[in-house]
């Protein structure tokens, strides 16, 4: 049987973790290790990691602590302590079900690179859970998939809705981005999928996103939209780079490159009258109106507006 690992990074979510731990040990898949990894936390999250793991001995749990590097840098030490065939990102917030694993050994036996499983919202307040919809397809090629999941799945570049086979991770020298803190998962799942060589997208609904008040993706703080909205930038600058390190075809570089381009244009809606015309301005030195690639008369009037107005794009998108 295959070894998983669950690669858990910590921080200050000493409210969660235990349940998050609780959820891996219930797994009726049991060739597992769990690797976490403390971000420098500075609530009680040591205290009841080191408790639980006290009254779990049943379970194989490899501790690390480090200096506070963020969410980037706790998962890429994660994936180089990790031993398993397998490794899956799992957020110290959320949970899984506890047949997450078992559902999937079909795929796991077969060694396909790229397992995708399905997410559940479940509300912190009031338990109620909604079921994240997304294509269901069987094995293909990475670029394959990408070509099925953009434009049609929301949550594509989330990496905790993934199981990758270690090999494959390794070789290919996938880091998560240490520098654009935020929006790290599109930084890089784009490029994990369409170097695949194997790739499913399953129905298994198995991943419990928690949506709690400190969740990243509803921080209310407007200064960090600022940031997240350079990060995007700062993840399309760096896709441009890397992109022709990848044998992958022309035709699925520029789905690549359209994908980070609406991406990027999609972000300007959190941002404000002010950092909206810098930020248009960034988009037009970046020239990222040449992605959209016209196959229409709409499609080019769309492109031409791009260029000339950025507000006017996103009222017709």
């Amino acid at each position: 049987m295959a070894k998983i690992s669950v690669i858990i990074p910590v921080y200050n979510t000493q409210k969660y973790i235990e349940k998050c731990l609780d959820s891996v040990k219930k797994q009726t898949y049991r060739d597992i290790e769990v690797i976490i990894v403390n971000d420098g936390s500075t609530d009680k999250s040591e205290e009841i990691i080191n408790s639980w793991s006290e009254e779990n001995k049943d379970i194989k749990i490899n501790y690390f602590k480090k200096e506070n590097g963020g969410l980037s840098s706790a998962r890429n030490y994660g994936v180089k302590k990790a031993n398993g065939d397998y490794l899956m990102f799992l957020d110290s917030d959320d949970y899984i079900d506890e047949n997450l694993f078992s559902s999937m050994k079909e795929y796991i036996d077969k060694q396909i690179d790229v397992i995708k499983y399905k997410m559940v919202k479940v509300n912190n307040e009031n338990g109620e859970k909604n079921n994240v919809q997304g294509p269901v397809f069987g094995v293909c090629t990475g670029e394959e998939a990408f070509r099925k999941l953009a434009g049609n799945d929301l949550f594509l570049e989330v990496s905790c809705i993934y199981l990758y086979r270690k090999d494959f991770f390794v070789i290919n020298n996938f880091r998560f981005n240490e520098i654009n803190k935020y929006h790290e998962d599109f930084g890089l799942i784009p490029f994990v999928i369409v170097n695949a060589k194997t790739f499913v997208s399953t129905d298994i609904y198995g991943y419990m996103y928690n949506q709690t008040a400190n969740s990243i993706m509803r921080n209310d703080d407007y200064a960090k939209e600022i940031v997240k909205a350079n990060d995007i930038l700062g993840h399309y600058d760096n896709m441009l780079k890397s992109i022709d390190m990848y044998k992958i075809s022309n035709k699925t570089k520029d789905l690549i490159k359209r994908y980070y381009t609406n991406t990027a244009i999609i972000k300007a809606n959190d941002l404000r009258k002010e950092e909206r015309k810098k930020y248009f301005k960034e988009i037009r030195k970046r020239k990222m109106y040449k992605n959209i690639k016209p196959i229409s008369f709409k499609q080019t009037i769309k492109r031409i507006i791009l260029f000339f107005s950025l507000n006017l794009y996103l009222k017709m998108r």
